[in-house]
């Protein structure tokens, strides 16, 4: 079985980044957080590209975006064709993104340019992927290049950064009274209270039955303690949800605001579209999504104005934070054989397109102005947190007790096990949740951490 078909099989249920890597010793019990390894100096940089009318070729690329792949991404060829006549560009939209790709990366066919999928561990990049440069390089043109790199080589870089909070509808807000955002978790249960007490609309919309929006929270982890190492310090701790962290701070918000009954009235026949329809109309008020949300919320409403978003309901003495990253990471085919055309069409889709701007994200080069839907992050002057990568030698620790403990931090079932508790479909409760999910945890980590 290679090793491509075995990772897969070992990671059913990751529907995000997931990394995996050797494991030492660990240090004695209660031992100190490490510091953050420095990145290893043995790179390749890529040779210069030559000048645009000598490169030519035809290149196909993969996306997901099937609703915009015969109307927007055509333009971008036709623009791009202005500036590089010789090559062609061809797109395949795949409507299973990642299980499409997962089946042809057996093979060498699988675009010459593409969406890195999420669950390809580091260790992994280098065996599918063109070296795109140095992390140290790199770094200072483009955010978040460490989140595909690996022996500081970066193989994918994101097409849009994102950053993590909720989406609400102002005139909702407005209506039901809040005059300040919420950032505490009470603060947020509170207003959700508002909301229910003063106006129709559903306070907040789980998307259960879609499972993957519940996952979206896991993303805000590190935000509520402004911490950029909170991930890597995660393989350190055998209480991942005990009271105060913000395992146990984001779910028991979850699990609060679905026995508060502040959520749709039957989570399990909740839909994904229709949500976005019943937010822009203002009969749902809030739910916790990346920033790549905001634009789709806003083309469902009748009145884009009233969509808003408001970092995680969390601060640390005053200060808010809200967890960043990239999206998708673009990545080149190793197999290509026109790696000049596919890096002239990666450059050029990444600082030319336009395409980060249109989706309402954070622009893939540094430097770019903020958009404008995050308005509201600098009125709260809330900072950008990015988690840092673990050092070399804990490479996949995190991702591997998680696996080990059969949890899923990127999987529906945990939070929909919540979720059921929190209706009363259980007899749990989230003390009891908690409880085995920190045992669990603890012994994974005794597995992986000392193998």
């Amino acid at each position: 079985m290679n090793k491509l078909r075995m990772f897969w099989l070992i990671a059913l249920f990751s529907l995000m980044l997931a990394a995996c890597g050797g494991a030492e010793e660990t240090p004695t019990e209660e031992p100190e957080s490490p510091e953050v390894a420095g990145e290893p100096t043995a790179v390749v940089e890529p040779t210069p590209l030559p000048p645009a009318d000598e490169i030519s070729g035809e290149i196909t690329v993969l996306t997901n975006r099937t609703d915009i792949v015969d109307t927007v991404f055509v333009e971008y060829a036709e623009r791009f064709n202005e500036i590089y006549p010789n090559v062609t560009v061809e797109f395949e939209a795949l409507t299973d993104y990642p299980g499409e790709v997962k089946i042809r990366m057996n093979t060498t066919d699988y675009g010459d340019v593409l969406l890195i999928p999420n669950e390809i561990t580091p260790d992994q990049l280098g065996d599918f992927f063109t070296p795109l440069g140095s992390v140290a390089n790199l770094d200072e043109k483009y955010i978040f290049v460490t989140e595909k790199a690996f022996d500081g080589q970066v193989y994918g870089i994101p097409v849009v950064g994102n950053a993590q909070g909720i989406v609400y509808n102002k005139a909702v807000f407005a209506e039901a009274g809040i005059t300040e955002l919420p950032t505490t978790t009470d603060e947020f249960l509170a207003a959700m209270q508002m909301i229910k007490d003063n106006t129709d609309a559903i306070p907040y919309y789980t998307n259960y039955a879609a499972g993957w929006p519940l996952v979206q929270w896991e993303g805000n982890r590190g935000a509520l303690s402004c911490n950029p190492n909170y991930v890597t310090e995660m393989a350190y701790t055998d209480e991942l949800f005990a009271e105060g962290t913000d395992h146990y701070q984001l779910y028991k918000l979850m699990y609060d605001l679905v026995a508060n009954e502040l959520v749709e009235a039957d989570p399990s026949t909740s839909d994904w579209e229709t949500s976005k329809e019943l937010l822009g109309s203002g009969e749902v008020a809030s739910m916790v999504l990346g920033s790549w949300a905001i634009v789709q919320m806003q083309d469902a409403a009748a009145n884009p104005d009233d969509i808003g978003y408001m970092p995680f309901p969390a601060n640390v003495d005053g200060t808010i934070c809200s967890a960043a990253g990239g999206d998708w990471k673009m990545g080149i085919n190793k197999n290509s054989e026109n790696q000049a055309a596919a890096r002239a069409w990666m450059n050029w889709f990444l600082e030319e397109s336009g395409f980060a701007d249109s989706q309402g994200g954070i622009p893939p080069v540094k430097g770019s102005p903020m958009p404008e839907t995050l308005a509201a992050f600098e009125e709260l002057d809330v900072q950008l947190i990015a988690q840092n990568p673990a050092p070399e030698a804990e490479a996949g620790w995190v991702d591997n007790i998680d696996s080990e403990a059969e949890i899923g931090l990127w999987a529906p079932p945990m939070r929909q096990r919540i979720v059921d508790a929190a209706r009363g479909n259980s007899d749990e409760t989230i003390e009891d949740i908690f409880t085995d999910l920190n045992t669990r945890w603890a012994e994974a980590r005794q597995e992986v951490v000392n193998q």
